[in-house]
């Protein structure tokens, strides 16, 4: 699940690792674009955020839908992808977008995805070169096998709310949970019964992963006595709480769920409750 900057360094050349640079900032949508034309690990493709791990907004699915799974198996094949790659995603925040490329991978059948551990900081800390040339891919066939018991909808959040065997794990930044403070959604506040892991808390200072046995037991207490097929994450709009996803798999706590509409479809309707209550509202029964 995890690939070493030295690890890829040997494979920059091998046809069958296909490469995908995931950087992006939520408060300049076309900064990661930008950054990967002034440099970019070799042979990597861009993989936008708002285009290529998202699909078509409604205003009531939030600020990252997922796509059609076939649009997202068109995508990679188009970059060279087929069932026998492997994919290697980055960015530069310790996996918070690659993750989402990995867990799509995921979602659509295809199991050979990985992140690049520490991403283009380490990298570049390792001493190793970007360039600015984008790769041709060569494009490949890749059938969609999108399995959807992986994806939490609002509504088996709601029926789910109150039942004491499941868990919603909201990956946002405390302050944001705790309604202190609210950078990107119209609403502060948080899902009424969800747990706080902010997706930082995965990480080491240089921004590789903490080890799968910490992992381990922080998420284990966490849940406790829940179990992991019995959680789902959620973020601010279904792309942080992939990397929460990823490090209990990693962690060997298999089976999670994406709720992938997340707060910002979540406070789209009115009638869904939240913390700090909306006038009126309380959390219906399951």
């Amino acid at each position: 699940m995890l690939v070493s900057t030295a690890d890829l360094a040997q494979h920059l050349h091998d046809p069958a690792w296909v490469l995908f640079d995931c950087r992006h900032d939520l408060m300049d949508l076309a900064k990661g674009a930008r950054l990967y034309r002034e440099g970019h690990i070799a042979g990597a493709h861009f993989a936008s955020v708002e285009r290529d791990l998202s699909g078509q907004k409604t205003g009531a699915n939030g600020r990252h839908p997922l796509p059609a799974p076939e649009a997202f198996s068109e995508f990679l094949a188009r970059h060279g992808v087929s069932d026998s790659s492997t994919i290697v995603a980055y960015d530069d925040v310790g996996g918070q977008y690659a993750a989402r490329l990995w867990w799509m991978a995921r979602w659509i059948g295809h199991p050979g995805a990985a992140l690049l551990d520490g991403g283009l900081p380490k990298w570049t800390a390792d001493g190793r070169s970007l360039v600015r040339e984008v790769p041709a891919p060569v494009p490949a066939a890749l059938p969609s096998r999108p399995d959807s018991s992986l994806v939490w909808t609002a509504d088996d959040v709601l029926r789910r709310a109150t039942d004491p065997d499941f868990a919603l794990i909201d990956a946002r930044a405390a302050e944001r949970y705790r309604a202190e403070a609210e950078p990107i959604d119209p609403i502060a506040g948080r899902i009424p019964g969800a747990l706080n892991r902010p997706y930082k808390d995965n990480l080491n200072p240089d921004l590789t992963f903490r080890s799968a046995e910490e992992l381990r037991r922080e998420f284990a207490a966490l849940l406790a006595p829940r179990r992991p097929e019995n959680t789902a994450h959620h973020c601010g709009s279904g792309v942080t709480a992939c990397a929460n996803l990823f490090a209990m798999e990693y962690a060997g706590l298999p089976g999670s769920k994406l709720y992938a509409g997340s707060w910002s479809e979540w406070i789209a309707d009115p009638a869904r409750p939240t913390i700090p209550a909306r006038a009126g509202l309380a959390l219906r029964p399951a």
